[in-house]
């Protein structure tokens, strides 16, 4: 039984009001993101909760971040973990109820945290009444026009209305037993919302109003390049359309048609106090697509999805950081930087060490702009690559097209303490399983160890909220280095990162501030190890 606002709050209960009112926090602002299910259990049920995210409120205040992003929690089939939404008003109740909700967001505010909330519009479940009712009433009916419901191709309807393929693999088609098809660029259980129609614009304005009132300090914006598709759905003309996801414009992602959108959306968020923001998870062919979508009018951030997908290569990565910074620039809009998130494998793993993954760390942090933390990167976890098949929930593992559904390695809940799993998660176990090695990787094992990764990431958010030169500007100054080492100033700051195998000598620019290697020589940059340096 889902909860709304109506019902779970008294009606002197007082909307909490965001945290201060400096503008442009979110222009270096470090945000967490946590997905719900895999940070902490409060009920014993083995599967997170928001009661579990609001205990655990002051380490991310230790930590040292400024926001914290909160995967979905919306009532849900859980088809797709959440990204199914069957109501964008209500809590499902493996999270807990909107109470929970409301007391997370004024927890956070009372440590000076932010928090930023997951919407998802561009499909919803098919368990969402507008959806249920579309089918219930038949072709050709007003609740049909927000979707994308089309008879089928040949003589009999039989083939799909296009060739377009699911992300998850497969047509992106499916029958109702009326003969019609709907379009799900996703899980078949998540149908595409018709972002033409006026309801379905006028409903996610309603919706943003809706946890802007409960004093939600913005939205990540699932598929911000998927609502628009081209006039007509033609057909894109080939197989294996996943290859060209994020080389080219589709005629189902980063259509022109998705600004006007948020630039409506922009006009709800200026409306409220407390500079609430919009962040894009926009997969586009060149980061300069990517800046379309934060010209002044329109959203605050978008995804740095070209850096995430960047190698440990010192060369690769000075283009894409010279590349995002440029980009970004002419609209005035922060670079942000990102190394693991809940749909790809852990940047530990994708690098092959944790040496190279704590040297990422402290580079991501040096550059200009804003950086996001997957929750257990700042823990130095890796992939779990061996989940026994009959715990797999990705739809994507489900399919025939190849994909190995690797996000449930990435999913794999938080050791908070203990020798044991489920290591202090919660008390009834866990919804995935926890590796044995991951007893050494806990927040209490780490806890007070200076040479662990968790102490790495305190102190360098704790040098980078108190260095005048780290976070804010869009740009850098670029050093001479030996190949195959990144080298750049700002300010009296300055940052090294060898990205070879072995040491690299070089002048010490200046006093050891952090690094993420022991330096036993200022004159030598170890092998894979990035250093922070004051001039």
């Amino acid at each position: 039984m889902t909860q709304h606002l109506a019902d779970a709050l008294p009606s002197d209960s007082g909307l909490p009001t965001t945290t201060g009112t400096a503008p442009g926090w979110w222009r270096e602002a470090v945000i967490y993101q946590v997905y719900p299910r895999s940070f902490a259990d409060s009920n014993g049920d083995g599967m997170g909760d928001l009661e579990g995210i609001r205990s655990r409120l002051p380490y991310l205040k230790e930590l040292g971040v400024d926001a914290v992003w909160l995967s979905p929690f919306y009532a849900s089939p859980q088809a797709d973990a959440g990204y199914d939404v069957a109501d964008y008003r209500a809590i499902d109740p493996m999270f807990g109820t909107l109470h929970d909700a409301d007391a997370v967001i004024r927890e956070a505010h009372g440590l000076g945290l932010r928090i930023i909330v997951d919407l998802v519009p561009n499909h919803c479940s098919d368990q969402h009444e507008w959806f249920k009712q579309a089918l219930r009433e038949g072709p050709g009916t007003p609740l049909r026009e927000r979707f994308h419901f089309r008879p089928g191709r040949g003589a009999d309807g039989s083939e799909p209305p296009n060739d377009w393929e699911s992300i998850f693999g497969g047509p992106a088609w499916t029958r109702v037993a009326d003969g019609e098809w709907y379009l799900h660029l996703f899980a078949p259980e998540q149908p595409d919302f018709n972002w033409e129609h006026p309801a379905v614009q006028d409903e996610f304005r309603s919706i943003l109003r809706f946890w802007l009132d409960l004093g939600a300090d913005g939205f990540r914006i699932d598929v911000a390049h998927g609502l628009v598709k081209a006039p007509g759905l033609p057909d894109l003309g080939r197989d294996e359309q996943l290859k060209l996801l994020g080389n080219q414009v589709l005629p189902f992602f980063d259509q022109d048609g998705v600004h006007e959108i948020y630039r409506s959306w922009r006009k709800v968020l200026d409306e409220y106090a407390g500079d609430r923001i919009g962040v894009a998870e926009a997969w586009t062919p060149s980061a300069d697509r990517t800046a379309l979508y934060l010209r002044p009018d329109e959203l605050h951030q978008a995804f740095n999805f070209h850096y995430l997908s960047t190698g440990w290569d010192a060369e690769a990565l000075r283009a894409a950081i010279d590349d995002s910074l440029d980009s970004m620039r002419p609209v005035g809009a922060p670079t942000t930087w990102v190394l693991s998130n809940h749909d790809v494998v852990r940047h530990r793993t994708r690098f092959g060490s944790l040496e190279r993954a704590r040297a990422a760390a402290l580079l991501m942090l040096a550059l200009p702009g804003s950086a996001y933390v997957y929750q257990g990167e700042e823990l130095g976890l890796p992939e779990v690559t061996d989940l026994p098949d009959e715990v797999r929930q990705d739809p994507s593992f489900f399919k025939e097209n190849g994909q190995e559904g690797l996000r449930d390695g990435c999913r794999v809940p938080m050791p908070w303490s203990g020798r044991e799993a489920p290591y202090g998660f919660g008390d009834g176990g866990s919804w995935l399983p926890q590796p044995a090695e991951w007893a050494g990787l806990s927040v209490e094992a780490q806890t007070g160890d200076p040479h662990s990764t968790l102490e790495l990431y305190r102190a360098a958010l704790r040098i980078r909220r108190a260095h005048p030169d780290l976070g804010a500007g869009d740009a850098v100054q670029w050093l001479e280095a030996p190949q195959g080492v990144l080298a750049f100033r700002r300010g009296g700051f300055v940052c090294t990162a060898n990205t070879t195998g072995e040491p690299v000598r070089m002048p010490a620019p200046g006093t050891v501030l952090l690094a993420s290697g022991e330096v036993t020589d200022p004159g030598v940059l170890g092998a894979d190890t990035a250093v922070w340096w004051q001039e």
